[in-house]
Parts: C-alpha cells; structure tokens; sequence
C-alpha cells in the first residue's frame, strides 16, 4: 500500500491486529495495491478489482477458449480465467520468477492450477499456443509480433498502451486492428521493453493538460508530434475521446490512429520519430 512517504508494508500474517485490519481492508478495496517494490522502484502491482472486471468483460471470452495473461502479478486475474475456462485453458506469463512463484502459490492455495511461466512476456509463450484471447496487465509501446504468431484468427488482444486499452482483433501472424476502449488505463510498463517515451508538454498552456483526453493524445503521438500540433488537432478534432482512436498492425508496421486507420492523423508505433505536420481534413 502506497504510504505518505514511500510505501508501507502490510501483510496478512502481520503479528499486530491493526496492521492485518489495514492489510484486508487494503486487499478487498477498489484501489490498486503495490505488491512487489524493489529498491524503492515498483516492481508490479495489482490492478484495481473494478479496472480488472471491465478488461475481462472486454476479453469476452467463450467456452473453450485459450488464454494468455502477460503479467501474473498476485495471481488473481489467472484465477478468474482459471474459474471461467478451467485451469488447462489458462497460461500466466512472467519475467521475474519471484512474482510467478508468489503467483502459484496463490493460485494453488484459491484450488486453481493454470499453467504459471516464467519468461519474456514481449515473447508470449509458444509452449501452449495457439491462444484465442490475450490479456495484458502491463503497458506496451508498440505490440509485440510474437503476440500475433501465437494467436488463431480472430482472436483478440487487449493490452494497455499510452494511458489506454487497444483491443485488436487479429487476422493472421501479421495482421491485427482494433480501437481502444472509452476507459483510462495505467499500468507499469512490460519489464525489459525499456522506458516509455517522454510526453512533452513544453509551450502548452496549463488548462488542456487537465483534460484526460488530451493527455491521451500526447501520450498516443509522444515522439511524433509536437505539443503544440497536438492541442491544434485536439480542439479540431473536437476533443476527441480514446474510442476514437485505433491501432493497425500489417506486416513490419503498426500505427495508430484517429477515426480511421487510413485517414489523416496517424502515428508510428515503436521508436520516436518525425512526422510531417498533420493536415486538416
């Protein structure tokens, strides 16, 4: 739990009954909860119970259906999928083997016993592909192309990107579209993709920086456009909200996009760079 200074420790086998009192009013709270922090640095967390129920809502997934979650975290979403589909449909991916062993524990003391890996989450987990679903509780600058060579068509992909939720539908090992859902969404970063790329916000006024979708749209073109072209386009355009925005995947590329993967704003996935000024329609 994130205290006033730093965060503070709480656990369930706290000898001091106050603790253990803030430890479960903490773990059954609508909040998220650190869970892992390492050198002062957030490792992983567990994601607000609401956030969660929206993204596997949105998963939508079906009887039969297999399920790849990158990012175990506490355990607790593969527990949900593993109550859904049954544990032999559910695979939980994870880099530190730390977190994946905290993870199977959890799961086995909840009676479930999905497949718990440790691994490079940007690499998916070939060993039990193909997958119909791909859930991510970790935020990712562009999408991984292993993700989509582990997919059957039409499965679908929901992952956090830029202080949002893309759910894309994939045709193929090279093909995939989608748009992002209405809600906000901030998650700690894939573990070994590296930093995210800086938002400027130099020469904007204070006022639009409150606005979240405003700030979407800077986090959506960081690298890309400058602040001052954003906040044109953004008051163009309407002020527009993260349901307008998509991304496409095809081949080596992937962007994303406003209104239209075709039309006139869009912007490169993957490592900053400079486009040209954005037209008006």
């Amino acid at each position: 739990m994130r205290g006033t200074v730093g965060y503070t420790r709480l656990w369930r086998d706290d000898p001091h009954p106050l603790r253990r009192a803030r430890w479960l009013a903490g773990a059954y709270a609508d909040a998220p909860l650190a869970t892992r922090v390492r050198d002062g640095e957030l490792i992983t967390s567990s994601s607000q119970p609401s956030l969660m129920a929206r993204m596997l809502h949105a998963l939508q997934v079906r009887d039969g259906d297999r399920v790849l979650e990158i990012g175990a975290g506490t355990g607790y979403n593969a527990a949900l999928l593993a109550h859904r589909l049954g544990d032999a449909h559910v695979t939980t991916l994870d880099l530190d083997p730390e977190i994946t062993e905290a993870a199977r524990n959890h799961l086995a003391a909840a009676g479930f016993r999905p497949a718990v890996v440790t691994g490079d989450g940007a690499r998916g987990c070939p060993l039990h592909a193909p997958y119909d679903r791909i859930i991510a509780t970790c935020a990712v600058a562009s999408i991984p192309s292993a993700w989509l060579g582990q997919c059957r068509p039409d499965a679908l992909i929901l992952t956090p990107l830029a202080t949002g939720l893309i759910a894309l539908r994939v045709a193929d090992a090279h093909h995939a579209e989608g748009r992002f859902l209405a809600i906000p969404a901030y998650f700690v970063p894939l573990r070994g993709s590296g930093p995210p790329p800086q938002v400027p916000t130099h020469g904007l006024p204070s006022r639009p920086l409150l606005d979240d979708s405003f700030r979407f749209l800077l986090n959506v073109a960081a690298g890309h456009m400058e602040p001052v072209e954003a906040l044109a386009l953004w008051e163009h355009e309407g002020r527009p909200g993260r349901e307008r925005y998509g991304v496409t995947v095809r081949g080596d590329r992937q962007w994303a996009w406003l209104d239209d993967p075709e039309g006139a704003y869009g912007w490169p996935l993957g490592p900053p760079g400079r486009l040209q000024p954005f037209p008006y329609r």
